[in-house]
């Protein structure tokens, strides 16, 4: 079975489109090659994001990445990850099937220390729930 590839969108590919590339190529990695890029990239991986991933056994070494570095890639699937409520998500111009899963961004969070981090944990333990889940169902369905 030949590895599939999905792109995680958001805008500034900070924090969760990197935590979600992260978690599919540790947890799914047999299976799909996930890739994340932003629109505008904030040019830098949340220090807090590598940590939550880390608190998993998760080592992540990615980089901040734009969009255009991917756009003559074909993908499976690109999904975008921006929180629609709150923010316009990209426009994926390029191959591949394209759906919306929302998460808050983390990287807008305030409070004290202890509570942002709660906030990257609960986005990093919805995304590591629902992102697996769901490419293993479309796995089932395109096949």
């Amino acid at each position: 079975m030949s590895q599939r590839k999905v792109l995680f969108l958001c805008t500034g590919n900070s924090c969760r489109s990197q935590m979600a590339e992260a978690i599919v190529n540790a947890r799914l990695g047999d299976a799909w090659a996930a890739y994340s890029a932003g629109t505008q990239p904030a040019g830098y991986v949340h220090p807090l994001a590598r940590q939550v991933l880390a608190e998993i056994g998760i080592e992540h070494q990615g980089r901040s990445k734009s969009a255009d570095e991917y756009r003559q890639m074909s993908f499976d699937l690109v999904v975008t990850v921006c929180d629609d409520a709150a923010e316009n998500c990209p426009v994926w111009l390029g191959r591949g099937k394209r759906v919306h899963l929302g998460f808050p961004d983390p990287a807008k969070a305030q409070g004290t220390d202890a509570e942002v981090l709660a906030i990257f944990r609960s986005v990093r333990d919805d995304i590591a729930r629902s992102l697996p889940a769901y490419l293993t169902q479309f796995s089932g369905e395109s096949r």
